[in-house]
């Protein structure tokens, strides 16, 4: 980061760029710089056919709003920051807070459990689940097809042809699924969020159906994945930190600054793609129209131009400036949310479970699925067990300031 902050990585096929003020650099200066080809590519060639459903999955041509520059871009995300403003999130942080209660009492239970499995996942599936308004019988299918577009997209070595062809057969089911919803609450509208983005635009801003069904996969990948990613870290890097779980428990540590530091040492999103639309300078090199430029968010988090200790995981030392949701138009919509959601599971657990430690044995493990940093899985135990406090965790009512 220090001797070479922009450099090209052969493996990526891509110039890689860790300093923090070159990527904010990049992610304000829409011009210069498309978002179209943001995911990761697969290392290997598909079979025709499952390219093909890759391709057609959401819809002949279709894009998910990570995916647009302005200005279709900017219509589509207007109205999809109807469903994450603060108020909208404050009528349903009671929820939130009722999903992790019940999650929390339930895992309690038990003296050693992986915490990813038995919590991280099914607490942020459901949540997302229950704000876009899934039915209950299709919660575990959004994850089995989430987990089937990560494993074709960041796909890294060959593989049995006809496994391939069934996750893509995932894929297609999922984007039926998501049409077939949008229709019937483009008829019948719900108090849930897909039935906003169709009905409640202001002076009559929606999205078509076929717009809204577009977004909806994308909306329960990245509303559960990265925060079950993010939820697992923070719990980790505390639990393996002076102070452990202790210091949150007693609120010696802040649930906010916890979750902002996590954010910051261990970003849920390494990196994200961008290509350059004319020739460029990034960090005084030289890039030709056509580069691929990998932002490494993660990088940004350890910059020492940005942070005074930036190896040490330390609450409350000023995280916030981290790009754990990037930066310019395609920051995270869902921010305010996913803080919200994250203090809450914390909080949460640290009520329900205050003895809890690592679990002995083999350290936890990251998934091989760059540039995601996912935990496969991290198992704790409950010392002692004690019966904790009576659940209370985050006021009722959150300041706009809260949810930003």
């Amino acid at each position: 980061m220090e001797t070479e902050p922009v450099f090209y990585a052969p493996l990526l096929d891509a110039w890689c760029v860790t300093r923090r003020e070159d990527m904010v650099a990049v992610l304000r200066d829409d011009r210069n710089f498309s978002a179209r080809d943001h995911n990761p590519r697969s290392s290997i060639e598909l079979p025709e056919d499952v390219s093909r459903m890759l391709r057609t999955w959401r819809g002949a041509g279709a894009l998910a709003v990570g995916s647009l520059d302005p200005p279709e871009h900017s219509r589509i995300r207007e109205v999809l920051n109807i469903g994450f403003t603060p108020a909208r999130v404050r009528a349903f942080a009671p929820t939130v807070r009722a999903i992790a209660a019940d999650l929390a009492e339930r895992t309690a239970a038990s003296a050693e459990f992986d915490f990813i499995t038995e919590f991280a996942v099914p607490y942020s599936l459901e949540v997302i689940c229950r704000r876009l308004g899934i039915p209950d019988e299709y919660v575990e299918r959004c994850r089995t097809w989430s987990e089937q577009r990560i494993e074709l997209m960041m796909l890294q070595s060959y593989t049995d042809p006809d496994w391939l062809r069934e996750y893509a057969r995932g894929l297609m089911e999922f984007g039926a699924f998501a049409r077939s919803l949008v229709q019937e609450r483009l008829a019948s509208p719900q108090d849930d969020l897909i039935s906003e983005l169709l009905h409640d635009g202001r002076a009559g801003n929606t999205l078509t159906a076929d717009e809204v069904a577009v977004q909806v996969p994308t909306l329960i990948f990245a509303g559960h994945m990265t925060c079950a990613e993010a939820l697992g870290t923070i719990v980790f890097q505390q639990l393996r930190s002076p102070g452990g779980w202790a210091a949150v428990v007693d609120r010696t540590i802040a649930t906010r600054d916890l979750v902002e530091e996590g954010l910051r040492f261990d970003s849920p999103l390494a990196g994200m793609y961008r290509t350059a639309l004319h020739d460029v300078v990034v960090g005084d090199v030289h890039l030709a129209a056509g580069s691929r430029l990998l932002l490494l968010y993660g990088a940004a988090g350890r910059d020492s131009r940005a942070h005074a200790c930036p190896a040490g995981f330390s609450p409350g030392s000023g995280s916030a400036t981290h790009l754990a949701f990037g930066h310019g138009i395609h920051f995270c919509l869902g921010a305010g949310f996913a803080r919200l959601e994250l203090e809450v599971a914390i909080e949460a657990v640290a009520d329900r479970m205050p003895g809890l430690a690592l679990a002995p044995g083999a350290p936890p493990r990251h998934r091989p699925v760059f540039p995601l940093r996912a935990l496969s899985e991290l198992r704790v135990r409950q010392q002692g067990r004690p019966s904790g406090r009576p659940a209370g965790g985050l006021s009722d009512t959150l300041t706009p300031a809260e949810l930003t």
